[in-house]
């Protein structure tokens, strides 16, 4: 079903209503084993439902990503389907990490995968990459509009190897980053609350070096296991922290299958998320004064 409003909205609601927090749904091998399940089918099953069942009435943005059930073939996407439908069901809006990027008529099969609201896997919003040109994106950013759905864009990503590729600089001047976070600004001029295109910028990079305000959100993976902490939030993010989306996973699902450790573990997370974008907006208004 379409969406009545657009992603952005969605989105900004969500965060006032479930807490300001994304979820992955990683099924890491590693994980299923410590949970006491099979590196199969079953055990993919198991470990997603029950990740979507015990905090899909309560958080936010689940991310699940498409890689680990892929790796299982057609019985893996069909958990992920399932797993899709009944987090939506829930009130969770649906981030799917696929990061997708192509041209042509490739990018638009893309697009009509996750963002045509009658395939089987359609998701609030879908994470693509940028590099092939920022114009490759447009069927993807064209879909995600006539569906009331979002596009998360990679722009700075946390691992090492990204450097070489988002911090080179163009004729002009400006970083590869900065340019795709100048045309996702573009994207969303003018949009209130928030815009549907967000950036992609890792919680665990020591700077940002650029200018983060694009007017949409801002998903900030690496919270948690790969080192990031909500208190390292506002030196990275700045004035942009009220349009971060902190992004944890295996800090939380380690927690299971025990449910009631899990909303724990999510609960915990976001009052030391609300608690850091509050004393950073009481310090932005003393500064202000």
């Amino acid at each position: 079903m379409t969406p009545t409003e657009p992603f952005g909205a969605r989105l900004h609601r969500a965060m006032a209503d479930r807490g300001r927090l994304c979820v992955g749904i990683d099924p890491h091998p590693g994980l299923l084993t410590a949970w006491g399940l099979a590196d199969d089918v079953a055990g993919l099953e198991r470990f997603a439902l029950t990740v979507v069942d015990a905090l899909g009435g309560t958080t936010a943005v689940f991310k699940p990503q498409s890689a680990f059930f892929e790796r299982f073939g057609s019985r893996g996407v069909a958990v992920l389907e399932r797993a899709v439908a009944r987090a939506r069901e829930a009130g969770a809006l649906v981030l799917m990490d696929a990061k997708r990027g192509d041209i042509g008529s490739t990018m638009t099969a893309y697009a009509a995968t996750y963002l045509d609201p009658d395939a089987p896997l359609f998701s609030d919003a879908v994470t693509v990459s940028p590099y092939l040109g920022f114009e490759s994106l447009r069927p993807a950013l064209e879909a995600a509009r006539a569906a009331g759905a979002g596009v998360f864009v990679l722009a700075l990503t946390s691992n090492p190897e990204g450097a070489e590729v988002q911090r080179a600089s163009v004729p002009d001047g400006r970083s590869v980053a900065q340019v795709v976070l100048d045309r996702i600004a573009a994207e969303n001029t003018g949009v209130r609350p928030l815009g549907s295109v967000g950036a992609v910028v890792g919680a665990t990079l020591a700077e940002a070096g650029a200018d983060l305000a694009v007017n949409g959100p801002l998903l900030a993976p690496g919270v948690g296991a790969q080192g990031a902490a909500p208190a390292d939030l506002p030196a990275l993010f700045g004035a942009a922290l009220p349009q971060v989306l902190p992004s944890v996973s295996r800090d939380v699902l380690r927690h299971g299958p025990d449910a009631g450790a899990l909303r724990n573990a999510v609960r915990a997370y976001a009052e030391q998320v609300h608690e850091v974008v509050a004393r950073a907006s009481e310090s932005q208004a003393e500064t202000g004064r």
